[in-house]
């Protein structure tokens, strides 16, 4: 009786939070969703699209640093949840000041992002840029959040108090099929602070994390470090990295992106791992 309960409860409060979240839209009448393709972009840009209609326009920004199957991904997944949606191309890394990566590199990608947003906010007439930041990102180092406020960017999900838990559950009730996607973040974390960051680099490390996909494997992250390739996989997926067979084809494809050493952290991944 007490787990049943407990479950009403959570399932009251999910219920109270997604109400509150489409009375937000209703209230912004229009907007643009910068949609990356991850769980909490495409939540935000179906509830939009469902509220608003034509009125709600998700804007994907292609660019060097989003791996090819993340954009494919955002592309299809639009289609899917009958959305309305655009690409444009972003350059950030001409920027000396996002190429040198600094500590606030993702201040200069967020400030090329959403500058063109806005530009074609103010182009349309449409009022508001919306993301997909929610209560669980505050722990993060994110000086991309600067960027934001510069350019009045809301944050529906933050505002709805939803955390992580809520958005996978509220997508998953909505029929998301990306409820459960692992986090996405752009190549450009694969390298320590002070690297710089090239276009070679970049692809280099797109090669590899799709070797290791390719492999078998959803989640990871390829962390560069030199002739170094550090492969994270969730703790749960270590030993099935480690399996003779698989080991072997990720090997093959990440020497084949360009790397001389092949290792595996016995950590595991660690969302943004070079903050630590």
């Amino acid at each position: 009786m007490i787990e049943h309960t407990e479950t009403t409860m959570n399932l009251d409060a999910l219920d109270a939070k997604e109400a509150r979240l489409r009375a937000i839209f209703r209230e912004l009448g229009s907007c643009i969703v910068a949609f990356s393709g991850g769980v909490d972009s495409a939540l935000v840009l179906h509830v939009a699209a469902e509220e608003l209609g034509a009125r709600a326009v998700g804007i994907t920004a292609r660019s060097e640093s989003l791996a090819e199957r993340e954009y494919a991904g955002a592309v299809q997944l639009a289609s899917a949840i009958h959305a309305r949606h655009e690409v444009i191309e972003t350059r950030e890394l001409h920027d000396p000041s996002y190429a040198a990566n600094p500590k606030d590199r993702c201040y200069f990608c967020k400030s090329e992002l959403y500058g063109r947003l806005a530009e074609i906010a103010r182009e349309r007439g449409i009022p508001h840029i919306v993301d997909g930041y929610n209560r669980d990102d505050e722990g993060d180092w994110r000086p991309g959040r600067k960027a934001a406020r510069e350019h009045d960017v809301r944050s529906p999900l933050y505002e709805a108090e939803m955390r992580k838990s809520d958005v996978r559950a509220l997508a998953r009730k909505l029929g998301l099929e990306v409820w459960d996607k692992p986090a996405l973040a752009c190549l450009s974390s694969r390298f320590p602070y002070g690297t710089p960051i090239t276009l070679e680099l970049l692809r280099q490390v797109d090669r590899a994390e799709q070797a290791v996909h390719d492999a078998g494997l959803r989640a990871c992250r390829v962390r560069h470090h030199g002739e170094i390739a550090r492969i994270e996989v969730p703790p749960a997926d270590i030993a099935a990295a480690a399996d003779p067979e698989r080991r072997a084809r990720i090997v093959e494809g990440v020497r084949a992106a360009g790397y001389r050493y092949v290792t595996l952290d016995l950590g595991g991944y660690v969302s943004g791992g070079f903050n630590l």
